[in-house]
């Protein structure tokens, strides 16, 4: 979490250089909806998305989002199989049950508090959005050791692909590593939910057609119930997110467009 604080201070930081920039003489696109994609760093995992933006007045738009998110469970950390493994084995999460991705569509409204007024300044615009989020689990299989016995001494004679279960697998080292992620599509669980999403976004680009932006803001997930992620009592069927994402796109439907205006400040009439 202080890893990820850290970056989006230095990311708030960077952006306050492009503040001000020499006088744009690019047309002006005051009505315009936008089509775009984000990807996202999130506090607890990664994501991306899909949005499409419905210019409503000057300052306003309607907002549709599709997005999806790789949530980590907090008591996650990755290790390495034992020294005996194969060096091609996968590093894993010990007593990780299943992958969780959430995909979330969600309608929404965003406004505009600060204009671009120059070629290097910045656009500001807060939105909100909310809509249903579908997680769904796929079970993580391992590959663990079958041990011989031979004089007094272990050996590992061959390894089988199985689900994890503390009872039955309570030594590290009797992992080999995590099975290829192919393994487990065919079980497959679906936890439905509802999410609300708020952030803060400053778009950039020095194209009036192009949408480059940085967006940070959180998302609250709840879900039907708990989500099995790791064998532990401690899963949650709540989800609160701080992301910083990158977005990027492209200005459609032209509507209206103002005069060009030249470093000299007159009006260049087409």
């Amino acid at each position: 979490m202080k890893k990820f604080v850290v970056f989006l201070l230095f990311t708030l930081f960077s952006l306050s250089a492009f503040t001000q920039g020499e006088i744009d003489t690019q047309e002006k696109i005051l009505y315009q909806n936008e089509r775009s994609f984000s990807l996202s760093l999130n506090s607890n995992g990664f994501g991306g998305g899909y949005r499409f933006g419905k210019r409503k007045t000057y300052l306003n738009k309607v907002i549709y989002d599709f997005d999806f998110a790789y949530i980590k469970h907090p008591k996650e950390v990755k290790i390495s199989a034992s020294p005996t493994s194969y060096s091609s084995n996968r590093k894993y999460v010990y007593g990780k049950t299943n992958l969780f991705v959430n995909f979330r569509p969600s309608i929404g409204l965003q406004r505009e508090v600060f204009s671009k007024e120059d070629r290097g300044s910045i656009a500001v615009r807060y939105y909100g959005s909310i809509g249903p989020s579908i997680g769904i689990t796929k079970p993580v299989y391992y590959n663990f050791y079958i041990i011989g016995i031979y004089n007094n001494e272990y050996y590992i004679i061959d390894t089988r692909v199985e689900k994890f279960e503390f009872v039955q697998h309570p030594q590290t080292k009797e992992i080999a590593g995590r099975a290829p992620i192919w393994k487990g599509f065919d079980e497959l669980a679906v936890y439905p939910g509802l999410h609300a999403k708020a952030g803060i976004s400053f778009e950039y680009s020095s194209v009036n057609r192009l949408i480059n932006a940085i967006e940070v803001g959180m998302v609250f997930d709840a879900f039907a119930k708990k989500v099995p992620i790791m064998y532990t009592d401690y899963n949650s069927q709540f989800y609160l997110t701080l992301f910083v994402s990158y977005r990027f796109g492209w200005v459609i439907d032209k509507k209206y467009k103002t005069p060009k205006i030249t470093k000299e400040g007159e009006l260049q009439q087409d």
